[in-house]
């Protein structure tokens, strides 16, 4: 489960055996986690994240797009 960047107290990451679905990032916040796909920023899923703080995840999420699109492929195309 590779870390892929830590921003305020959000880690953002990969599951390394989810190589076959597209592209996406999940978010653990230490209270909940949500899942953005990537290629085009949407949200997948959210648990136990306010409404407030997940517009601000997936602000991150918009500005780290390409960022966290090659750091996929370098990962799965291994």
């Amino acid at each position: 489960m590779p870390t892929i960047l830590r921003l305020l107290n959000w880690r953002f990451h990969f599951y390394s055996n989810e190589g076959t679905e597209p592209p996406h990032i999940h978010v653990d916040t230490g209270n909940g986690e949500c899942k953005f796909w990537l290629e085009t920023v949407r949200l997948a899923r959210a648990r136990n994240i306010t409404p407030a703080e997940l517009r601000r995840i997936e602000v991150a999420v918009f500005e780290h797009q390409h960022f966290f699109l090659e750091k996929w492929h370098e990962f799965f195309q291994r």
